[in-house]
């Protein structure tokens, strides 16, 4: 449990270090004004590239848009179990930990997504209903790669049926796929900004892995 441990903490640690590294390289590497509204995007080369390459399907964006309500709606659904848990125990501690972790988890992720919308590196490569949207990282991509490994975790724990569990795994495991494949190839994003979004939400979700092991580990 401690190799454990410790190698998910370094894992998490190298993909956060990689989200900032690449971020900073965003604003010195291959700068070019690439955008509607005439602002600057990193990696220009490789992003115009890219977004030449997919160009752009917008019934693709509308569908993702919408199936982004997906993963929100699971999110929910955690939330009102540990509401059940805390009206049932009477005691908000007593709430399953991994619950209360995701919670924070969310919030975390919240907060990032709040902070990129004030602090903004680069804007789509179309407008959408006419105006410049905030780009990076791909809310869409963090959202769906936050709370879908983090619900097949608790389904996982929660679900007793093998069978079932494997299912359900593959399910949400295809659903992410399509989302963060469907979000790239849709054209509204660079494709900097699904890497972006990638690295952080691997990051997050290893570190919620981590302390999720070790508070269990501490309990038992």
């Amino acid at each position: 449990m401690v190799i454990f441990l410790k190698r998910t903490l370094i894992v998490a640690l190298c993909f956060l270090l990689g989200f900032i590294l690449w971020t900073v390289c965003l604003f010195f590497i291959d700068v070019s004004p690439l955008t509607p509204n005439g602002t600057n995007v990193g990696f220009s080369t490789l992003n115009a590239y890219m977004h030449n390459l997919t160009d752009v399907h917008y019934s693709l964006y509308i569908l993702t848009d919408w199936l982004g309500l997906v993963p929100f709606a699971f999110a929910i659904g955690f939330a009102v179990l540990g509401l059940i848990q805390w009206c049932k125990r009477k005691n908000f501690l007593k709430v399953d930990v991994d619950i209360l972790l995701l919670g924070a988890f969310y919030t975390v992720v919240i907060g990032f997504y709040l902070f990129f919308e004030e602090f903004v590196v680069n804007y789509r490569p179309i407008l959408i209903s006419g105006v410049a949207e905030v780009s990076y990282p791909s809310s869409t991509t963090m959202l769906t790669l936050c709370v879908m490994p983090t619900a097949i975790m608790q389904f996982n724990t929660r679900i007793k049926n093998n069978v079932l569990k494997i299912c359900v795994a593959f399910l949400l495991s295809a659903f992410t796929a399509f989302m963060v494949i469907g979000r790239l190839i849709s054209g509204v994003h660079w494709f900097t900004d699904i890497v972006g979004g990638a690295l952080l939400s691997a990051g997050l979700v290893l570190l919620y892995r981590y302390f999720v092991a070790l508070l269990l580990s501490r309990k038992s």
